[in-house]
């Protein structure tokens, strides 16, 4: 099942009642443990329930994006693309990679302009020192590794020692 989405509702399901809440939303964990397919889930979710929405997607580690480098890089791709009269939503995959990401996010936040979600994985964004980067104006959602039985699903799997161990090894 090579670049399979698993769905993972559980972490839907807590963060939807702080879309439209005027707090960044965060999603951190360690590398590889799939923030950026929650972004995506969010995301779709987002175009689901809000089909007049503006969506606005930034991944940090696709090359289109790789000219966003500074918080003011950002800053203006994302004004241009500002749609007003409509609900404006910003994601923004590994957000660390933007020099100063910080300014930009509590600038949006200020003016209240779009819901902001972004992911992260380095040490800037799991330290405490994201309460003052972001001055306490976000919630986060710890991401953790697939639980055994999304593991199953994940690698087409059956219930088995061997899958157990797979499982403890991976």
């Amino acid at each position: 099942m090579e670049n399979s989405i698993i769905v993972r509702p559980q972490y839907i399901q807590s963060i939807l009642p702080f879309i439209g809440k005027g707090l960044i939303k965060v999603l951190t964990g360690q590398r590889r443990v799939g923030k950026s397919c929650v972004l995506l889930q969010l995301r779709d979710y987002v175009a689901r329930e809000d089909k007049d929405a503006s969506i606005i997607f930034i991944n940090m580690e696709d090359m289109e994006f790789r000219k966003l480098k500074t918080d003011e890089d950002v800053y203006e791709y994302v004004k241009a693309r500002l749609i007003k009269g409509k609900n404006n939503y910003l994601f923004i995959d590994e957000v660390q990679n933007v020099s100063g990401f910080e300014n930009v996010l509590r600038s949006f936040l200020s003016t209240g302009s779009c819901d902001i979600f972004i992911s992260g994985s380095n040490a800037k964004m799991l330290s405490g020192d994201l309460a003052t980067y972001l001055a306490g104006r976000y919630v986060e959602f710890q991401i953790d590794p697939l639980s055994y039985s999304e593991f199953l699903l994940f690698h087409d799997r059956t219930d088995s020692d061997e899958s157990v161990l797979a499982y403890l090894e991976y």
